[in-house]
């Protein structure tokens, strides 16, 4: 029988998250070399390789993607049964940012969870543009946050969401092929305001901002009442509102990408424990919806 010791695949958790050895070793107070040799250790026990190094970063390989869902459950029931022998409920504020969308699609039945399983642990959400969440992270009113990155925009965190992105309207109508294209948007600095714009200017198709709103609900108004089109996430697309096919004349777009990021600082436990309980909580829905797993 072979038993997995947590320490390692702590180690192999942290070091796919970090994406460097280095940075892994800071957060678990050991040196990188102690960090690879628990790696190295971890990888002989289950008779493959987890990570392919290369100069710049470590990337997992398949097995390790498909194990690194499978291991932070672990870890989180390791966690919980530590918590309780000790007798020390969690507790504490935490203080997490989402996008709005996401924040009200995916969030709610997550913190609940949460909540139900630590009631004396303090929620504050914020809802606000992933550039504005970074902002509000690096000057620490902010322990952990999920923001929205770019496929191949910069090295943004722990992914843990992948969907399509998609052209929704009221109906195919509000579209003028001899016109500018009429767009519902959020204010800069939205991503998928700039994918929008970025993808129409690519694909040589003139446009216009013809409603923009911070409020997600505001949008969603503005395409109800015809005002024009939008980018949303499939998933995230109201039931009333129709996703525009090819037939649209409008370009495709790239998946939309949802990261996990901790503040610079230190944070709380009770915001590594809810860190933990997200990412856990998103790899098994993106694993029902038939995604597979979220790769870092």
């Amino acid at each position: 029988m072979i038993n997995l010791e947590i320490d390692l695949l702590r180690a192999f958790v942290t070091v796919a998250e970090a994406r460097s050895f280095t940075r892994a070793g800071e957060r678990l107070g050991r040196s990188q070399s102690a960090i690879s040799l628990q790696i190295r250790r971890l990888e002989d026990r289950i008779g493959k390789p987890l990570l392919s190094r290369d100069p710049r970063h470590v990337v997992l390989t398949a097995e390790g993607e498909m194990l690194l869902p499978q291991v932070r459950r672990l870890l989180r029931l390791n966690d919980e049964i530590i918590g309780q022998l000790a007798d020390e409920a969690l507790e504490g504020e935490v203080r997490l940012g989402a996008p709005e969308d996401f924040a009200t699609v995916y969030l709610p039945e997550i913190l609940g969870a949460f909540a139900r399983a630590h009631p004396k642990v303090s929620l504050a959400v914020t809802c606000d543009l992933t550039l504005n969440l970074l902002d509000r992270l690096r000057d620490g009113s902010l322990d952990i946050a999920l923001v929205k990155r770019e496929p191949l925009g910069p090295d943004l965190g722990v992914r843990v969401w992948r969907e399509p992105l998609v052209w929704v309207a009221a109906d195919a109508g509000v579209l003028d092929a001899t016109a500018a294209a009429p767009l519902v948007v959020a204010p800069s600095p939205c991503v998928y305001r700039k994918r929008a714009i970025t993808a129409l200017e690519q694909h040589g198709r003139a446009w216009r901002a013809a409603y923009t709103s911070p409020s997600l609900a505001g949008q969603h108004a503005a395409l109800r009442a015809g005002l024009g089109v939008t980018v949303l996430p499939r998933d995230m697309t109201p039931p009333d509102l129709v996703v525009l096919g090819e037939e649209s004349g409008l370009p495709a777009l790239a998946d939309a990408e949802i990261a996990l990021l901790r503040a610079p600082t230190a944070v709380p436990r009770a915001a590594e424990q809810l860190a933990g309980f997200v990412l856990t909580s998103l790899d098994k829905r993106h694993a029902m919806a038939g995604w597979g797993q979220p790769r870092v």
